[in-house]
């Protein structure tokens, strides 16, 4: 099974990107969706981050991610500790959920898929890249949020450039229709190199 990364930075448009793919067919793995869920459901995560952030971790039994997101906010540290607990559980997840594919290719969706090292897992990687304001703009649209704290998680995630330089394909993410072909024109080319068109 033929494993493409996708990433991009925050506000780069992964999600619109992998529901193009989506559309063509391809199996889409969402790294930060199955990351919470297993926040939920593993006995093991629960405990280990319980022990990282204190009994406010979890409220009601869900993770509350508000009070998460604030001890992040002010010391980076935690979430690479965090991110040590949680994505190698998420590892072990994509690989079950792989083996129960049943296409040419399927899709890994990770923000950070450069920052920890999982794109050495993957047989080719997408970047979806968009300029800086663009980014900012369609965040504040879409969450409640401010320009402080999108700026501080862009800045603990690799520059669009160091990515690029990694990757084998790059889709700019400016235009809705012009992504959309961009994907497909990708799409031909993952199934050509391994003689499937």
């Amino acid at each position: 099974m033929i494993v493409v990364g996708l990433t991009g930075g925050i506000g780069s448009g992964k999600t619109t990107v992998a529901k193009a793919f989506h559309m063509l067919g391809v199996p889409i793995y969402i790294s930060d969706e199955e990351a919470k869920k297993l926040m939920h459901t593993s006995k093991i995560i629960r405990k280990q981050l319980l022990g990282l952030f204190g009994e406010n971790a979890y409220v009601n039994n869900e993770l509350n991610r508000p009070f998460i997101a604030d001890i992040i906010f002010k010391n980076e540290t935690y979430l690479q500790k965090m991110n040590a607990i949680v994505h190698p559980k998420v590892a072990t997840h994509f690989k079950k959920w792989v083996s129960k594919q049943h296409t040419e290719y399927v899709i890994k969706e990770a923000a950070i898929l450069f920052e920890n090292n999982g794109y050495k897992q993957c047989d080719f990687v997408i970047t979806v890249t968009a300029p800086k304001d663009v980014k900012i703009e369609r965040l504040l649209t879409r969450n409640p949020t401010t320009r402080e704290k999108i700026e501080t998680v862009m800045n603990n995630q690799w520059p669009d450039e160091d990515k690029v330089k990694l990757s084998d394909f790059v889709i700019e993410n400016i235009d809705l229709e012009d992504t959309k072909e961009q994907v497909l024109k990708i799409h031909h080319e993952i199934l050509k190199h391994y003689g499937k068109l």
